[in-house]
């Protein structure tokens, strides 16, 4: 998740009133006693139901809908030359995106024949991203991009590194493109909005695995089909916070260009635009981050980066060189994170007033004649041109990293085994057993009546919906399988978001300590967290949990501190002079009148985990990721790929909606 767009923050209540309280209605208390009553109910017709009508099929058995979809295929295949639309709309999209891909990687990072080495070498690529960032970023950044690309080459990743960068910034280019005129349209037009809304609410709740096989369909595998995949995954933090930028400028300023007689044109580039600059960036901030988490998972697909590397180690089990490659991403997400970051703040018009135009300039020019020069020797020059083969920092450090696992293992093994067989015998397997061996309409039933006490009738529609679609997929039994594992690794991320949340939310020091590791931690792909997590435990479907955990607790983490600090200080300080002890105040006050941040965080984490389990396939998650991993593999496991992408779609939304409802509902704060 599952880099979804970036969370909202908890509202936080008026601290103009003097006085909150949190609001359950108690009318609604009779809601708690039924859920408790239907899962009672659950529990105990389980005892004389399980096994039976369970919907369990074998590893190899297909459907006749799996079927039909492997029909589909062959159907697609055998029509690539006679229909117009996949010969020349797909063909097409498909040509154009393969031609660019391949003339930047041969101009940046593989031999452009006849030449044994790329049209420009590794000097003058460093140089002209250290220009790039020079310009647009300031001297601070320059200096950490140099680093980072030099990094990438004496770690031994120099030529996927950059293909990483190229499919990246072909699908960030595109996503601009694409997006900002839907951002501009949808602020203009309350008919767009209600419109495209929904289609982006889908795009960001769908775990990112499931994007992959429904285009492999069209586009096959290769720069193609990944650069796709990369954009419709990255696409939608930008479109909405280009919107929402737009709908932000001053109504004021509006009606006083207005009344000067600008047009909507005008308006446009000469004050909405530069006005929602800034918020903008950040929003393609946002999309380049998301890009370059799906670029490196569309590895799954033959997209060229460093994700190759990654995955080659993960199947290996090589820890070393898993570690080294994924250092490698996670120094570049932080390259990039950094540069968006101050591309934003020089924006704004008092940061560039603070400069000396005269002296900016002068660096400039020098910076621009300095990498005239790297490229011309690059073309030139051999030692220029191929990434030197020493320093070589990458081989000892996996060795390193290979001799330090392997010493963990053998002298804490029995007790990281221990914890990982507690987790599994002792929640795990007792709740798959009875989510996966109850009878289908009896789980059906369960969750209907879920959605609807907890979430209201909107919810309980939603859930239908999708329960329905995930009977069709024929792999009911398999996607309660993954949602006991979202459950579990859910539950442990929400204690972690509780208890961490509450503790730096009532610190301000402790929150200076931890948040920016927490920010440290959302800047790395998902793909990175599968490394640590098959260090401690190997392949088992724990190793999925794990990385599930530590992908989504940061957001968690976040949002309930923020919610913590958002209660009245009023309201505290008049409970603390009353006598209230510390656990009463977590407890009676500051939890719920934080329930808005803590049903957000909870919302955020489900979606997370769900989108960081199914990658856990690759490391023996199992469930649905597997089934979607196998699809790509074995041509004849297609079909049943391509059902649980399916699957995963629709139990993410089931998720996303019931949580959503339930903030609605039980989020809000009433004041007196």
């Amino acid at each position: 998740m599952s880099v979804a767009a970036p969370p909202r923050p908890a509202p936080a209540p008026d601290r103009r009133v003097p006085e909150q309280k949190a609001a359950p209605p108690r009318s609604d208390g009779w809601r708690w006693y039924t859920l408790l009553g239907v899962l009672v109910g659950w529990l105990v017709a389980w005892e004389f139901l399980q096994g039976k009508q369970t919907l369990e099929i074998g590893v190899s058995e297909n459907t006749d809908f799996h079927r039909w979809l492997n029909g589909i295929r062959d159907d697609v295949d055998a029509a690539r030359d006679d229909n117009w639309f996949l010969q020349y709309v797909i063909g097409g999209i498909s040509d154009a995106l393969d031609w660019t891909v391949e003339t930047l990687q041969e101009l940046f990072s593989v031999p452009a024949f006849p030449r044994p080495v790329p049209e420009v070498g590794w000097l003058g690529v460093v140089a002209l991203a250290v220009l790039a960032a020079l310009v647009f970023a300031g001297v601070r950044i320059a200096a950490l991009v140099a680093v980072s690309m030099l990094a990438f080459g004496y770690f031994g990743y120099w030529e996927e590194s950059i293909d990483l960068l190229i499919i990246t910034g072909v699908a960030v280019a595109i996503c601009v493109l694409i997006g900002l005129p839907l951002g501009i349209w949808m602020s203009r037009s309350k008919a767009a909005t209600v419109a495209i809304t929904p289609v982006l609410d889908v795009m960001q709740t769908m775990p990112s695995f499931a994007y992959l096989t429904p285009l492999v369909l069209f586009f096959g595998i290769g720069p193609a089909s990944a650069v796709v995949t990369t954009l419709i995954f990255a696409l939608p933090p930008l479109v909405r916070i280009s919107a929402h930028a737009l709908r932000s400028v001053s109504p004021s300023t509006v009606e006083a260009t207005t009344s000067m007689g600008s047009t909507s044109g005008q308006m446009l580039r000469k004050v909405e635009l530069p006005m929602a600059r800034r918020t903008i960036i950040v929003g393609l901030n946002q999309t380049t981050m998301a890009a370059l988490s799906m670029a490196t998972i569309a590895a799954l697909i033959d997209g060229p980066g460093l994700g190759e590397p990654v995955l080659t180690a993960l199947q290996s089990l090589n820890v070393g060189d898993a570690f080294v490659s994924g250092l490698c991403i996670v120094i570049m997400a932080i390259m990039l994170d950094r540069t968006t970051t101050a591309i934003s703040e020089r924006s704004d018009a008092s940061a560039r007033a603070r400069q000396d135009p005269r002296l900016r300039r002068i660096v400039l020019a020098v910076g621009a004649v300095l990498t005239v020069v790297a490229v011309y020797l690059s073309r030139t020059y051999s030692r220029f041109a191929a990434f030197p083969d020493s320093p070589d920092l990458g081989d000892p450090l996996s060795n390193r990293v290979s001799r330090a696992t392997n010493s963990f293992v053998d002298t804490f093994g029995e007790t990281t085994d221990r914890f990982k067989d507690f987790v599994s015998f002792e929640l795990i397997n007792p709740l798959e057993l009875r989510l996966a061996e109850s009878p289908w309409w009896l789980m059906a039933g369960v969750l209907v009546a879920v959605a609807f006490l907890l979430g209201g009738v909107r919810a309980t529609a939603s859930t239908m919906i999708c329960l329905l679609i995930i009977l069709g997929s024929g792999l009911w039994n398999e996607t309660m399988n993954t949602l006991t594992t979202v459950l579990v690794a859910a539950a442990m991320v929400m204690l972690l978001g509780v208890v961490v949340g509450v503790w730096m939310g009532r610190n301000r020091r402790v929150d200076s300590w931890i948040r920016p590791i927490l920010d440290a931690l959302q800047t790395m792909p998902p793909f990175v967290y599968l490394v640590p997590a098959l260090a401690l435990f190997s392949t088992s479907r724990f190793t999925a949990i794990f990385a599930a955990i530590a992908f989504a607790a940061p957001v968690a983490i976040k949002l309930v501190a923020d919610g913590i600090r958002g209660v009245s200080p009023s309201t505290v300080e008049a409970a603390d002079s009353a006598g209230t002890g510390r656990w009463q105040m977590i407890t009676k006050v500051q939890l719920p009148m934080a329930r808005s941040g803590v049903v957000l965080a909870a919302n955020q984490g489900l979606l997370f985990v769900l989108s960081m389990v199914v990658i856990g396939g690759l490391v023996g998650g199992g469930g649905l990721g597997f089934l979607v991993v196998s699809g790509f593999s074995q041509r004849e496991d297609f079909g049943k790929g391509l059902a649980a992408a399916i699957a995963i779609v629709a139990l993410g939304v089931m998720l996303d909606r019931i949580t959503q409802h339930t903030a609605a509902r039980y989020g809000r704060v009433t004041t007196r």
